[in-house]
């Protein structure tokens, strides 16, 4: 596999994970041992964290920590608090959020993440559907977008993650690369065309891109496993297969986050996309 494609999980403190990525009689921490096996993970931790009048931001020991418990190769995704991308303050459906792509927000956060600056491989904006009582179309979206990646430093590397999914053609790729942005694209959330969307924003010429494998119905997997992480529950071979024909060979930075609601446990998920990525 080229070393520029990193495979990682959503997330990793799973105790059922025990056996196939943790070993119980190990006093290490977890992050410390996941990261022998995998060269990428991705933080949602600080995503939800817009309060009524304030702002939640990482606690830089945490932030430390997470450093001092990985080596210098490897990658963290991390996506950025949704009181940046929420365009509604918080439990309101018309009050605008004041801290809605709010450049002031963004480089507060990226300063609690300064230990991990080495190891940033991608920011995640990550924004809910966007209906008209939010924007009027996607080029009032794009124009928000626009002018708040005019103002991001050159150090970090921003990805943009969308859940609707009639914007998600050629046009929404050029822009994005035209404001220096790195797309997402989801499986999962009932984003349509995931397989033909993936192909074109490979064909789009972006250096570094995410793809995220979440999942569509996340309360009928969780029913199903009961918490359980452990297992395939929804086998989705088809679409794997497909990914990673599209996968082999790449020269880009691409981030592949594979989450427990996508077939029920990421960890076999994973390894499965990996013995395709061997035959490709």
């Amino acid at each position: 596999m080229a070393g520029n494609l990193y495979i990682g999980t959503c997330s990793w403190k799973y105790p059922s994970w025990e056996g196939l990525v943790y070993e119980a009689a190990r006093e290490e921490p977890l992050l410390t041992q996941y990261a022998r096996r995998y060269g990428s993970v991705e933080v949602d931790q600080w995503f939800y964290s817009l309060g009524k009048t304030s702002v939640a931001l990482p606690d830089p020991g945490v932030v430390s920590t997470y450093g001092e418990e990985v080596g210098e190769e490897f990658r963290f995704t991390v996506k950025a608090p949704n009181a940046l991308t929420s365009p509604f303050a918080y439990a309101s459906k018309s009050e605008a959020n004041r801290w809605f792509l709010s450049p002031d927000l963004f480089y507060q956060f990226l300063e609690t993440l300064a230990p991990l600056a080495s190891r940033l491989g991608l920011i995640i904006l990550q924004f809910p559907y966007l209906n008209r009582s939010a924007f009027t179309d996607r080029e009032h979206f794009l124009s928000h977008l626009a002018a708040f990646s005019a103002v991001l430093p050159d150090s970090v590397a921003v990805a943009v993650e969308i859940r609707n999914p009639r914007w998600m053609e050629r046009t929404w790729f050029e822009r994005l690369k035209g404001m220096g942005l790195s797309p997402v694209v989801l499986s999962g959330y009932w984003m349509d065309d995931f397989i033909p969307t993936v192909a074109q924003a490979l064909q789009s010429g972006f250096e570094a891109l995410c793809i995220r494998l979440h999942g569509e119905d996340r309360g009928a997997i969780e029913k199903k496993s009961g918490g359980n992480w452990s297992r395939i529950i929804e086998e989705k071979s088809d679409e794997l297969s497909a990914l990673a024909s599209l996968l082999g060979g790449r020269e880009e930075e691409i981030y592949v986050n594979v989450n427990n609601h996508y077939e029920g446990s990421a960890p076999l998920t994973i390894e499965r996309l990996k013995r395709m990525l061997e035959g490709v």
